[in-house]
């Protein structure tokens, strides 16, 4: 089974960054280059400052999911975002439900990078999605890479959504050298406090760490590492295993 990993088709330095980790797929870069979202995703006819940006809102609405990670160094809790992304939210609330994800682990932590999950295997190789096939990119102009968002991993293939799921933890200002015709001026300022724009129109978003979420996700992203690295040269496995006891739905979408 090919093995579900971030990857960025972004254009670095005159070649797009296609790096391979763990012997399989391809993969984000964590290239703290300056990057430009890409064009496919945003209509010039678009007002991106008069957008709903519900990653920022720190008020809980009646269109969105709350759910609750419980896990073995500490409680998560998102928000999610039926509305903007359908399919990855009806396939990750139905897999909690259904206890697809109690006992797996995060397989992949890079600090100041992002935290990876959702893999019954536990190694990056498996998960499916509740349909038994990938599905497809959800990719919005409401929904960014910012510091917490909950992604959708996936292969080289755009179409490859499975189970497994990956939280931003980057804390560093990323806000330099994004243009204010791709990005809203609201998540422009959002990326000062870290996050990774070079994954964004690549990935679904699909939720956000709210309230002290980020605390827990910070405690497992700066862990201590095994001393062996993938291909990428990460020293992303945890020597204490992180594994998810269970997920709580807190709050359907009603509307």
């Amino acid at each position: 089974m090919k093995q579900k990993r971030l990857m960025t088709g972004f254009i670095t330095l005159g070649a797009a960054l296609f790096l391979t980790a763990c012997g399989s797929n391809n993969t984000a870069s964590s290239d703290t280059s300056s990057a430009k979202k890409t064009e496919t995703t945003t209509s010039s006819s678009v007002d991106l400052n008069a957008l709903e940006l519900p990653q920022l809102d720190d008020e809980i609405k009646a269109d969105e999911t709350v759910i609750e990670m419980d896990t073995t160094a500490g409680k998560i809790k998102f928000k999610l975002f039926p509305k903007i992304a359908p399919k990855a939210v009806e396939n990750f609330v139905t897999h909690a439900k259904e206890g697809y994800y109690n006992g797996t682990k995060f397989h992949r932590a890079v600090e100041d990078f992002m935290i990876q999950g959702g893999d019954p295997n536990g190694d990056g190789t498996g998960g499916e999605s509740i349909w038994g096939e990938g599905f497809e990119l959800e990719a919005s102009d409401q929904l960014y890479n910012i510091r917490g968002a909950l992604a959708m991993a996936r292969s080289t293939d755009p179409n490859s959504n499975g189970s497994q799921f990956f939280i931003i933890q980057n804390h560093d200002d990323k806000a330099d050298g994004l243009a204010i015709q791709y990005y809203p001026e609201a998540i422009i300022e959002a990326y000062k406090d870290g996050g990774m724009p070079q994954l964004d129109g690549q990935y679904t978003v699909f939720g956000q760490v709210i309230e002290n979420g980020m605390a827990v996700v910070d405690k497992i992203a700066t862990a201590e590492k095994e001393d062996s690295t993938n291909s990428l040269g990460e020293q992303a496995t945890l020597k204490e295993e992180v594994k998810i006891n269970s997920i709580k739905i807190l709050q359907e979408a009603t509307e």
